[in-house]
């Protein structure tokens, strides 16, 4: 056992509790952030200049973004990716959110979903939005993943490094509870603080809409992709094809797609700077 492997004896899901299940979870503090930090990007990109959706419509965008496109979507996404069996079991199931799941591959497909429907009703170009909510997404990523390690949960693969976590309820081996990698720390650092970091870049460098948000699908794909190395598989799914995970599987497609939405987008039509984008 490592000699500074960390103990997490009694992860503690909640900030301050009121009786057994009810009180301010960590959780949903990192979701009520996030969801403020995206509403800050958006008002101060609206003042750059940089997106076309302004003034009362960003309070609205960002309930549907929040609503309906995080929150179902990523719960929609956890039943029918992740627990199939429990949910097509029991449909209630879908409706206990207090014991967790959620799936970002589900709530990133919720978001553009709302993107779309929401650039149509106020007539704005989807790229030009797509890119306004893309921008500082990594950063409620990076939340939502520190909110996991404190709940315990999404440990890593068993490992002998130093800093290894010992979680409570990860499978014991050969009857130990052996330290595993904080998975959700190291995806906390590559989707949160590095995504985050490329997306600034890309934003300054480049006005070509489309960038941003395309940028963020790609390198959240391959960010998970490598993430996932270090994060234990889900128990009733386990590894395809002997050692690639489902996150890995749906990553993959994930980044296929992107290349082929990147392709059409700056490849395969003029480069056109729309006049938002012209330096004055």
């Amino acid at each position: 056992m490592p000699l500074f492997a960390y103990f997490i004896e009694r992860p503690h899901p909640f900030l301050f509790r009121l009786g057994d299940n009810w009180g301010i979870r960590y959780y949903s503090l990192a979701y009520l952030t996030g969801f403020y930090a995206i509403y800050v990007a958006l008002r101060w990109q609206a003042a750059r200049g940089w997106s076309l959706l302004k003034g009362d419509a960003i309070s609205d965008y960002v309930a549907w973004v929040s609503m309906v496109g995080v929150i179902l979507g990523g719960r929609l996404g956890y039943c029918l990716l992740y627990a199939p069996r429990q949910t097509f079991t029991d449909p209630t199931y879908f409706f206990t959110v207090w014991r967790g799941g959620m799936a970002s591959h589900g709530g990133i497909l919720g978001v553009i979903l709302v993107m779309v429907l929401f650039a149509r009703a106020r007539k704005i170009p989807f790229y030009n939005l797509a890119d306004a909510t893309a921008l500082f997404v990594p950063t409620a990523l990076g939340l939502g993943r520190c909110a996991n390690f404190l709940n315990g949960e999404l440990w890593g693969r068993p490992t002998g490094v130093w800093w290894g976590v010992v979680f409570p309820d990860a499978p014991w081996i050969d009857g130990v509870n052996v330290p595993r990698y904080p998975s959700q720390l190291i995806e906390a650092l590559l989707e949160g603080l590095v995504l985050q970091l490329v997306l600034l870049a890309v934003r300054f460098s480049t006005k070509r809409e489309g960038a941003v948000a395309l940028a963020f699908m790609a390198g959240y794909a391959v960010l998970r992709i490598v993430g996932e190395q270090f994060r234990e598989p889900d128990q009733d799914i386990g590894f395809w094809f002997g050692s690639i995970t489902q996150g890995q599987l749906l990553s993959a497609l994930m980044l296929l797609t992107t290349l082929l939405l990147a392709r059409r987008q700056f490849i395969s039509r003029p480069r056109v700077d729309s006049e938002l984008n012209r330096t004055p």
